[in-house]
């Protein structure tokens, strides 16, 4: 049996593959490879995957939903789904939203549709975001907590994936599984995100644009403890207790613990032997000033157990930056 992984070619993405394939599983990545940031960075990652045993790639919009439910016919033993194909990023949905609707709306409701036809799909697990939660003041964030007030347009798409899922549970059986991540971060990050944005301009000598006046804090996640707690998901299908309680659940994916913003540079600059020049700025819109994970219920139900603090996982993302970009130790 297949397990179909869409975004394969992204930070994610091609990790759950790799994890996936070092166990024996036969996978099926498709990504489109955008130009959302740099391809030859996604190009790099799909290396890593080429000629593994077992692994095979389709370029694929998820938005072209009659591309996706083609699938079906092709590969008829995919019985599994990792879904964390998205459009990514909270500014960027300042600038082009329509990008988020086309993703996170029709590709979502496509790769449901396609698990609805898939006639041995047991298990479809995708990907939320710390983002539902909005401007949400009560720490830590659970599952629990009310998340219809969000404050960005990502946010809101990524809402919309979990009522969507729940509605194909209730309405189709599916075994469904949403997991909200806490700002990932690791070798072969996305270059939007902070720890490849700040390495890059302090290597440069550049401002780092430091939002919130340097107050935001964050539940900095390692990505080997997300792909640890995807699989652990992917393994454990929630259970089918009848009309009022549909198979879907949700659940967060984080560190359990929320670092000052100027914490995580000041470990930077050590690794990158560089003091930052810092650009202290205010709020930017759809931005939260805390996130800070409840995982309770990922650790009751999915053994999630996550084991990297920013002290261990900066370093590692540093060495691989430095490698990747061929910069010199200092």
């Amino acid at each position: 049996m297949t397990v179909l992984v869409t975004g394969v070619a992204g930070f994610i993405g091609h990790y759950v593959a790799l994890a996936l394939l070092d166990r024996g599983e036969q996978v099926l990545g498709i990504d489109n490879l955008n130009d959302y940031y740099d391809v030859r960075l996604k190009q790099a990652r799909l290396k890593r995957l080429e000629g593994r045993n077992g692994f095979t790639f389709q370029m694929l919009d998820i938005a072209d939903h009659r591309a996706v439910l083609a699938l079906k016919d092709r590969f008829a033993d995919l019985d599994r789904i990792v879904h964390l194909a998205a459009q990514a990023g909270v500014r960027y949905s300042l600038v082009n939203p329509f990008a988020y609707m086309d993703s996170n709306g029709t590709g979502h409701l496509a790769v449901l549709e396609l698990a609805r036809a898939l006639p041995r799909c047991r298990h479809m697990v995708y990907a939320s975001s710390s983002s539902v939660y909005g401007a949400n003041s009560k720490l830590p964030f659970s599952i629990e907590d009310r998340t219809d007030a969000p404050v960005s347009l990502y946010g809101a798409t990524k809402k919309a994936t979990e009522l969507m899922s729940r509605s194909y549970a209730h309405l189709f059986r599916l075994k469904l599984t949403g997991l909200r991540f806490f700002t990932v971060y690791g070798p072969w990050g996305r270059p939007d995100m902070a720890a490849f944005l700040f390495a890059d301009r302090i290597l440069k000598g550049e401002p780092i644009p430091v939002f919130g006046q340097g107050e935001m804090k964050r539940d900095f996640t390692y990505i080997d403890d997300i792909v640890a707690g995807i699989l652990a998901a992917l393994d454990r299908p929630p259970a089918d207790n009848g009309p009022e309680d549909p198979p879907h659940r949700v659940y967060n994916l984080g560190n359990h613990r929320s670092e000052k913003l100027l914490r995580f540079i000041d470990i930077l600059e050590r690794e990158l032997g560089t003091k930052a020049k810092l650009d202290l700025q205010p709020m930017q819109p759809g931005d939260v000033r805390e996130t800070y994970a409840d995982i309770e219920a990922s650790r009751r139900d999915l053994g999630f157990e996550p084991g990297t603090p920013i002290d261990v996982g900066i370093p590692r993302f540093v060495a691989w930056y430095k490698s990747y970009h061929g910069v010199a130790a200092r």
